[in-house]
């Protein structure tokens, strides 16, 4: 049985009307108006406006006067950090407003959100100490008349196109570091979840931002994502999403040459062995599995397990999963949310259909959950999933954990590598040698060693193969918003290539 939390009725609930950031300005929008019922309670709880083309083409043209001719980019990089550091301190003072309107508007958990929101702080004052840090190069080994100088500048003006499934922290892991660099930007969150990102906004003009250097433009991925992959005058994108979107975003790039970083799927293993230390793995595997309602492209969605041990660890997992609290987003204790949509939810019991039909067991879970309102989903676990199964090669991102088999090391390797995506993966073992021979050998771009998603601003992320372009966070990760330019100096006299003839 799985514990629930049953969703309290909003008894002192309003209904929140955003408006949209172009160039200092808060703008009604000239469309109609998304409104965003709850996933949880199933009422409404914000609306923004519906942004169009002609916004994103506003906010594209205020990004590019505010780099072409404002001061942002041309601060010195204390005074860009200052103001860093003070948005940073803002978010720390509205942090339970943010809490709440992400925990509303995509179901997550609210303890998990304050927990989002925290290290979100921590990723500006992360940002913030990397502005000063930011340098070129200079070689003067060149010879006497050759001096080389290698410039970091800022690439100008940035589209960021953040998900919904983790709306605050996501724009943290970027939006900083871009102005950081010096640049300025054109933020569209998901439709889905743009309230934290809106108050985002307030906070960063408080904070000092100048106009026109963070534009908020609310809409569908067709009518504003699209101008902001593809406008001739956005000089990089930065997108966090599904890979099948972030190859339509690099397709739309590539007609200007932009500039593209992407974070996408992922499917990731945890490959356990039997001398690993179980009790720890047990509850990173739960953790792994239905944190965020295994709405998180990190998700620990896949068990790879020696099959010495793998009846004894699908038993246990699935008797701590009973434990897992499953319900109304608001309540502290609760540990996983609703789903984001009942399309969602419909695809996610889709996985589950053609798993079983093609010979997977539920071990556990597998049912939705019905409180009256919203949409939830128990926490489950696939058991005899084999490597060519659907529901062991694609995104689910929803609770449920595949479990799979392997005898050998090579074999281990080869189920972790034989899927399109390479985002994260676990290895759990006492033996250091088998931890690094894993680390090595699977291609996915973070491999945690007897502990799963862990993390801090100083670690890069990003993924291998279809999970993605580029790393986010990490020291170079202002880098990542820069061009390089060569300074080539000649000093005294030239040699002329064309000589007269005598």
């Amino acid at each position: 049985m799985t514990v629930l939390v049953a969703p309290k009725v909003l008894s002192d609930h309003r209904v929140r009307d955003f408006k949209m950031l172009i160039d200092g300005k808060w703008e009604a929008g000239t469309s109609h108006s998304i409104e965003r019922v709850a996933p949880s309670h199933g009422v409404l709880v914000s609306r923004y406006p519906a942004g169009t083309k002609a916004d994103a083409e506003r906010a594209i043209a205020a990004a590019r006067k505010a780099f072409d001719n404002g001061a942002w980019p041309r601060m010195t990089a204390s005074e860009r950090a200052n103001v860093l550091l003070k948005a940073a301190d803002l978010i720390a003072a509205r942090a339970e407003e943010l809490a709440y309107l992400d925990a509303i508007e995509a179901g997550k958990p609210i303890s998990q959100v304050r927990g989002e929101i925290a290290g979100s702080v921590d990723i500006w004052r992360y940002a913030a100490s990397l502005a000063r840090n930011l340098h070129g190069e200079s070689y003067n080994t060149l010879g006497d008349g050759t001096l080389g100088v290698v410039l970091r500048e800022a690439i100008g003006v940035v589209s960021i196109i953040t998900p919904w499934n983790f709306p605050f922290l996501i724009v943290g892991q970027k939006l900083p570091f871009a102005l950081a660099a010096g640049c300025t930007t054109v933020v569209k969150p998901s439709e889905l979840t743009s309230g934290s990102t809106l108050v985002l906004g307030e906070i960063l003009q408080e904070a000092g931002v100048p106009n026109g250097v963070v534009n908020i433009v609310t809409g569908t991925g067709a009518e504003v994502g699209a101008i902001m992959t593809s406008h001739p005058h956005v000089d990089m994108v930065s997108f966090t999403g599904s890979t099948g979107v972030g190859k339509l975003t690099m397709t739309n790039a590539a007609q200007t040459l932009k500039k593209v970083s992407l974070e996408l799927g992922g499917k990731n293993p945890q490959i356990v062995f039997p001398d690993a230390d179980l009790d720890a793995f047990i509850d990173a595997a739960v953790f792994g599995a239905y944190f965020n309602a295994g709405e998180c492209c990190n998700a620990g969605s896949r068990l790879i397990l020696h099959k010495d041990i793998a009846s004894d660890v699908v038993r246990r997992v699935a008797e701590l999963a009973k434990h897992v609290k499953v319900g109304d987003p608001l309540d502290p204790t609760t540990q996983v949310g609703a789903i984001i949509t009942p399309q969602h939810l419909e695809k996610i019991g889709g996985y589950l259909a053609g798993a079983r039909d093609s010979g997977a067991r539920i071990a556990h879970g597998g049912e939705t959950l019905d409180f009256g309102m919203g949409q939830f989903m128990a926490p489950t676990i696939l058991e005899a999933v084999t490597p060519g199964m659907a529901v062991a090669r694609e995104e689910v991102f929803g609770p449920v954990l595949s479990v799979l088999t392997f005898e050998t090391t090579a074999e281990a390797i080869e189920i972790a590598n034989s899927i399109d995506y390479g985002l994260s993966a676990g290895v759990w073992s006492r033996d250091f040698d088998t931890c690094l021979t894993i680390g090595r050998k699977v291609r996915a771009g973070t491999v945690w060693m007897n502990t799963f998603m862990d993390g801090t601003p100083e670690l890069p992320f990003g993924g291998y193969k279809q999970s993605g372009l580029g790393r986010e966070l990490g020291r170079h990760a202002v880098e990542d918003y820069t061009e390089t330019k060569t300074l080539n100096m000649h000093v005294g006299g030239r040699t002329n290539w064309w000589m007269p003839q005598k």
